[in-house]
């Protein structure tokens, strides 16, 4: 009998996903639940989960904590990367996808699986992001999606689980869709499906204002890794859960925004990633201050590429390695602090930052008695500088600049 490994929430759709493919497919299910950060049900914990997906028809499930990987390897690339998907999305679901396959792979060796699956359905992004990743990881592993094959409707899936004795808390009432991590929230469906509703306050837990004094806070980098907040040295993973709810309580880090799903469609999504944004904020200002300008320029034409591939699924592509090995390069110097101060409802402002690797030389910049700038050197400079636009404006482009007699 084929064995298979199952990517599990604990949730409805993956819950049955465990009972369908044993009748329709007739293969064993080995559950994996992998934590990457998200907030479970404070009353229900890992032995309940288990249960469920034993009372579902698994020949066992397995719990991965994978926190500090995801902070250490994978949210720590994207603040490197400055990683926002079309300038916006900090890539909280993308980021997860990879960690989850990962570990997906190597349980399917361990139980001697012949493939791994996943609950997502044929519209959204994670289909990719799973399928693509195993390929790269395992070609030899074959990829099933069982709700993009059973045609079931929620309600359906709520009576498919009574029916098998599943013991599921969901309703046939689906208000809102949640997928949470260290890095963040993603909150669709619902009253957000429609681009013109305001989001509603309901779902919402990270960004609710729960303080009206203005929150001050040091984030501290070395190489690129924030490794302190307020001089208060943490890993990285209890860092950006500080920082989640430091600077959430003041409303900072909602992101409301209509962006480009990898199969075409347009989706209005609602994230919460406080830290996410606020890290990436610091860390691309304290990059402001020590990379030498054209390492600067290139590194921020490459982060587009590096969020879109993380975005489509691509972690594991040689394209991204080839960028990973880039932007290490350029945060050798990245080291220093960024102040940060958040004012409810939702502000954000950096107000100071320094390094010991600072490329900003006061006796350079400033217009004060303390100059040391040689003002009689810029003379043959510009000269020279603009000595090709002045031949072509004489002999070709005179003309043009002349604006015509009325």
């Amino acid at each position: 009998m084929k064995r298979v490994v199952l990517a599990y929430s604990g949730g409805l759709d993956t819950s049955v996903a465990v009972r369908w493919m044993m009748q329709e497919w007739d293969v064993e299910v080995v559950c994996v639940l992998v934590d990457v950060g998200q907030d479970a049900d404070t009353a229900e914990s890992f032995d309940d989960i288990r249960a469920r997906a034993m009372a579902a028809g698994a020949v066992e499930c397995v719990l991965v904590d994978a926190r500090q990987e995801m902070a250490e390897e994978f949210c720590a690339r994207a603040i490197a990367a400055n990683a926002r998907y079309e300038g916006k999305y900090p890539l909280v679901s993308a980021l997860s996808r990879p960690v989850i396959v990962r570990h997906l792979v190597d349980q399917a060796r361990k139980f001697n699986a012949q493939a791994v699956a996943h609950g997502c359905t044929g519209k959204g992004n994670d289909q990719v992001r799973f399928e693509v990743g195993t390929h790269a990881l395992a070609p030899d592993l074959e990829v099933l999606a069982p709700a993009r094959n059973w045609g079931l409707t929620r309600a359906d899936s709520v009576d498919y689980a009574q029916k098998w004795n599943i013991p599921i808390k969901a309703t046939k009432d689906k208000i809102y869709s949640i997928d949470e991590n260290l890095w963040g929230r993603a909150v669709e469906c619902g009253a957000m499906e429609d681009p013109w509703a305001t989001p509603p306050e309901e779902p919402m837990t990270l960004t609710r204002v729960r303080t009206h004094e203005p929150v001050e806070l040091t984030v501290s980098f070395v190489a690129g890794v924030p490794v302190s907040l307020d001089g208060v040295e943490m890993p990285l993973a209890e860092l950006i859960k500080t920082l989640n709810d430091r600077a959430g309580a003041t409303g900072f880090g909602r992101l409301d925004m209509v962006e480009n799903r990898r199969v075409g469609i347009k989706s209005r999504e609602v994230y919460e990633c406080p830290a996410a944004l606020a890290l990436i904020a610091a860390h691309s200002d304290l990059e402001d201050l020590v990379l030498e300008r054209d390492v600067h320029h290139e590194k921020a034409r490459l982060e587009t590429r590096w969020a879109e591939l993380v975005y489509d699924g691509l972690w594991f592509s040689p394209l991204k390695e080839a960028l990973d090995a880039f932007i290490a390069e350029t945060q050798v110097h990245v080291t220093g602090d960024v102040r940060m101060r958040f004012e409810a409802p939702g502000a954000m402002r950096i107000v100071g930052r320094r390094s010991p690797k600072a490329l900003y030389d006061y006796g350079l910049a400033t217009y004060d008695a303390e100059d040391t700038f040689q003002h009689a050197d810029s003379e043959g400079y510009v000269k020279i500088y603009g000595l090709g636009v002045k031949t072509w404006a004489a002999r070709q482009g005179a003309k043009n600049a002349t604006p015509p007699r009325p």
